[in-house]
């Protein structure tokens, strides 16, 4: 696959290590593309390192999180996250920087890397089968996926591009429909780490079904 101006073909174009940013919600899977406002210090500096080098980053939930939504310096960790290539970036002045993160591939956190520096990173082992976007787009129950989305949006009065969503690929509309999604951490992470695409796509008509079919007041937020 082909991620900005650069070629993600084999485990040897793919790094064995990765700066990690983690986020509770923050969900980024293959092909899809995910904004990021970087403003703490330690991040700062991922990013700093991250565009010296390979541009590379993984984002990854806390295994766990509490009400406060806090992240700190020796929070343990989901154990797949998603590997992403910055393929946008912009300075804004105020010591913030707006970045562009777009999936490659999920990966396995398999140990943490003590280098010294503010942030932190992992050894990782990627999911090669998501390098190969060509297999991935059969079997997806397209019409269903759109209906249940398109239920949920009217239960909320909200609205959506559909040209956009009915001229996507199956592999975008799934995994950017998933992404996007206002659904809690451990929904996402099960969305992240459904074994292919059909699943993912089963998966996320059957969340919007139990919300719909449940009490108003406890839908996906």
């Amino acid at each position: 696959m082909q991620v900005g101006n650069a070629r993600y073909l084999t485990e040897k174009d793919l790094p064995d290590t990765a700066p990690v940013f983690p986020l509770t919600g923050g969900v980024l899977l293959p092909h899809g593309q995910l904004p990021l406002n970087i403003f703490e210090p330690r991040y700062l500096a991922m990013i700093d390192h991250a565009i010296a080098g390979n541009r590379l980053i993984v984002m990854a939930q806390p295994a766990h999180h509490d009400e406060t939504l806090a992240v700190k310096a020796d929070t343990p960790l989901a154990g797949v996250g998603c590997l992403g290539r910055i393929t946008s970036f912009a300075e804004t002045g105020d010591g913030r920087y707006l970045v562009a993160l777009t999936g490659i591939c999920r990966v396995r956190l398999t140990g943490e890397e003590h280098a010294g520096r503010p942030f932190r990173s992992f050894s990782i082992a990627p999911f090669l089968s998501d390098l190969k976007s060509e297999a991935q787009d059969e079997g997806v129950d397209r019409a269903g996926l759109i209906a249940a989305f398109r239920d949920y949006l009217d239960s909320e009065g909200l609205e959506t591009e559909w040209d956009h969503i009915e001229q996507a690929s199956n592999l975008t509309l799934v995994n950017s429909l998933s992404m996007i999604a206002p659904f809690g951490p451990a929904e996402k992470q099960a969305l992240l780490e459904a074994p292919d695409l059909k699943a993912r796509a089963e998966l996320f008509i059957a969340i919007i079904e139990f919300a719909l079919a449940g009490d108003p007041g406890d839908r996906l937020q």
